[in-house]
Parts: C-alpha cells; structure tokens; sequence
C-alpha cells in the first residue's frame, strides 16, 4: 500500500481525527474483495495527490462498532468528513466519482464534471491509470440500477415468487458468490458449499426494485435471505445456527420435499392430533413464550440468548421452553410454526420471529410496540387510539389533503387494522366510516362532520 494512508486500530482513535477538524476519508475494505483491492490503489495515489487530507483504511468486518456506526453493509465503501462531520459516502468501486468526492473535501477539485482517470494526479502512473481505466469499466453495471419495468405490486410480488422458486434452493445475497459483497453474504456462501448444496444466487445490489420489495414479500427486513423451494429459511444468523446444529441440510431436505407455499404461522400438516393440541398449550401458556435452546440463565446458543437479552432489556416478562430436552416438540414446532430454526418467540400464541427479527423490531423500536398492543385486550385498545389525540380520525387511507377548518387532530387507517376496523364498529355502535372523535366521544360521521362544518359549528364542537 503506497501512498499516506494508515489503518484505523480503533473507534477512539477515529473519533480523535475527526475531532481535529481535518479533511478525512475512509475505505472499508475486506481482504476476500478484489474490488475493494483495485481501489485501494487508487486511494493510494489519491493519498499523494491531497496531501492536506488524511486517508484511512477500515477492515470491515474486523471493526464492526465503526461498520455499523457509518452503516456499511458492502465494501468497498468510502466515508467523507470535513470539519469533523461526515459529509458524504460512497458505495462500490467507482475511481471517477472517489476522485471527486475526495477533491470536494480536500479542496483540491471544483470540477462539477465526472472526474476522468488523469484527474486521480500525476503520481498515477500509466500502469494504475491503465487499471482505474478498466475497473471503471468493469463496475459500471454495479454502479447502474435498471429502470423498472413492473408497474404495480401485484406484478412485481409475481416477479418476486418466480424468483424465489427459480432454483429449489436460492440465495439473495450482496454480489455474487464468486465475489460476495458483504461478510453475511460470503459466510453462507461458504457454509452452502461446505454443506455441499447446490443453489442458485441473485445479486440484490443490482435491482433496487428487487432489493426493496422481497424485504416486504418475504416481512424480512436484511440479507442475505436464503430460500428453499420458494420458503424462506431465514437470514445469515439463522444459516449458521443450523449450520453449527447440524439441522440445515436436513432443513434444507425438508424444505425441497414439500412443494411451494408461503410461510405462515399455525400450519399444522403432518402433526398428530394429539402433538398439535400439546403444541398449542405450549404456546399459549404464557403471553409472552420463548422456544430457546437452554434456559433463559444458561442459554445453550448465542441466539437464544440475545433474544433472552433483549427481552430483558425491554423489561418483558416471559416464559420459555428449552427443545433441547423434548425432541417431539423440537421437531414438531418447526412444522406447526413453519419456521425451521431456534429460537422462536410467541406472542398471545402467534409467531413473532426468531432472532434476527427480534433483534431487528428492537432496533426500529417496533418491539417495544408490539407488546403493549397485543397486551391489551381490543377494548382497552380501542379506548387508547380514540383517546390518543383530543380530535382523532378513523377513517380509510390518510390525511393528505388540505383541512379547511385548520383543526389539528390525529388520524387512524382502519384500512390497516382488520381487527380495529371491525371492532370499532360495535364500540361505537356505529356501522361506518369515517368516524370523528372529540374528547373520546363520538362526534359522527361525514353527513353530521359536513352539516357541522356547513353551519359554521364544526370549529366550535371541537374547541369545547
């Protein structure tokens, strides 16, 4: 590696850079990623052309608190600070668009034009600019999104079914598996051909439309996602784990011998009447219940016991059941939840996730959520929402338009919530929509909110 630039040992140490007040550029970078390889040269000579700047090197995945603070989720991957702020990034091996940015903070470059390989400086020899010259070439395709050709939901969740079942077992992952992107990605990569299964692959970061709309298709929100005959089996987490337990070739047996179908939860085919009434008391036994390998004070898997942390972060009161010590149920559960890993958690007797969802809802904030609303029975629901806003609408879709009487109020899809939809009816002892609350009690609906507004009385009844 030529040029000024260092690799990072610590969060610490790039905290007190930042802090001096410098031009400062990053490159997270893994050793398995020729990309990430080819742009380290340049980011050598660009090293030597902004000597005013300081240029850092960053392995990804041997510094995962500074990864995850600047959400790197692929390499190569370029963070830009100036005056002790990030300022821009950069994603994929692109030398023009690096050159560019780097003259931006460094204040070397006031070109708005795409910057040519000369501009990396004179220190780039031929042989390197030869090298820029075709690794821009080469990852022009990574650097592109294609224009999408499915114009509704129904064509595009088509499109993504196909694609789930194109190979009995296929992988959606960062890159390829020749060149995997992201360490997640490469790691079941890896554990597939150790596992010696055959399976087919699609680069997510080269369709965008693809990328966002499986997160939503599959209600899984990260990748790698790896299928089995069109099934979800789960995310990197969950591959290990049954990777290191023996069960994902078994997993993946079960899996191709059933045929299509989504995944739900409560499918019960295969299991004796007698298996299925006890999976369902188990279930049910507690409102809050943990299917976990070990117990909640002597976890037998890291997964397990980072849902027993987060449940206990979140001060949730829960139950567990350890399947290490009952094969029936270990076993059985999987069918009856279609969910083939461990640990699964359940909520009033319906599935919630496993680890990686768990830990996913938490960071969103969702977790914290979805427990007060399933705690409460739908009365008790009820009364929050209408009380949630001292003016509160429920009504079909959202609020977008102009309000003419300026009346600040909250607003509720009923659209979204089948169970409020229904139930706010019989509470209200009113049978339609839009529903118009004060104080929360009914107003009406929009005959009486426009005889109201009409007479001149609307603005009144709700500033009482």
């Amino acid at each position: 590696m030529g040029g000024a630039v260092k690799d990072i040992a610590s969060k610490s140490e790039l905290d007190n850079l930042r802090q001096s007040g410098a031009p400062v550029v990053l490159h997270f970078w893994a050793s398995w990623c020729d990309a990430s390889k080819q742009m380290d040269q340049v980011f050598s000579h660009l090293a030597t052309d902004f000597p005013r700047a300081h240029f850092f090197r960053v392995e990804a995945e041997e510094h995962p608190e500074i990864s995850e603070a600047y959400s790197v989720s692929a390499v190569p991957y370029f963070v830009f600070f100036k005056d002790g702020k990030a300022v821009d990034t950069l994603e994929g091996a692109d030398p023009s668009s690096l050159a560019n940015k780097v003259g931006k903070v460094a204040g070397s470059s006031t070109s708005n034009e795409p910057a040519a390989p000369a501009s990396l400086g004179l220190a780039a020899g031929p042989t390197i600019l030869e090298t820029v010259k075709e690794n821009a070439k080469a990852t022009s395709k990574d650097r592109s999104q294609p224009v999408s050709t499915s114009t509704t939901k129904e064509a595009l969740n088509t499109r993504l079914e196909k694609l789930t079942k194109s190979n009995p077992v296929m992988l959606f992952m960062k890159g390829t598996p020749e060149e995997p992107r992201c360490g997640f990605s490469k790691n079941v990569v890896n554990i597939l051909k150790e596992e010696k299964v055959e399976f087919g692959s699609f680069d997510i970061l080269s369709d965008n439309e693809v990328r966002e709309g499986l997160k939503k298709f599959s209600n899984w929100p990260t990748y790698p996602q790896l299928y089995s005959n069109g099934e979800l089996l789960g995310g990197a987490d969950i591959v290990i784990a049954m990777h290191e337990s023996g069960e994902l070739k078994e997993a993946l047996t079960d899996e191709a011998g059933k045929g299509g179908g989504g995944m739900s939860s409560g499918s019960t085919g295969g299991l004796s009447e007698t298996l299925q009434a006890r999976l369902e008391g188990l279930v049910n036994s507690s409102p809050v219940m943990l299917f976990m390998k070990g117990k909640p004070e002597e976890p037998k898997c890291g997964f397990s016991g980072k849902v027993v942390e987060i449940l206990k972060q979140e001060k949730i009161e829960f139950a567990s059941f350890d399947i290490l010590l009952d094969d029936e149920v270990r076993q059985g559960l999987k069918v009856y939840s279609n969910w083939s890993s461990y640990p699964q958690l359940y909520v009033k007797g319906e599935l919630l996730g496993g680890s990686d969802i768990v830990l996913e809802m938490q960071k969103s904030g969702e977790l914290k959520q979805v427990f007060s609303e399933k705690g409460k029975s739908l009365e008790e629901r009820l009364k929050s929402l209408i009380n949630s806003e001292k003016v509160m609408l429920f009504m079909k879709g959202s609020p977008d338009e102009p309000k003419d009487e300026d009346v600040s109020f909250g607003s509720f899809d009923i659209l979204s919530d089948e169970e409020v939809r229904q139930g706010i009816k019989s509470f209200s002892n009113w049978p339609t929509f839009p529903q118009l609350y004060y104080k929360g009690e009914l107003v009406g609906g929009c005959d009486i909110i426009m005889e109201l507004s009409s007479s001149g009385d609307l603005k009144a009844t709700l500033s009482e």
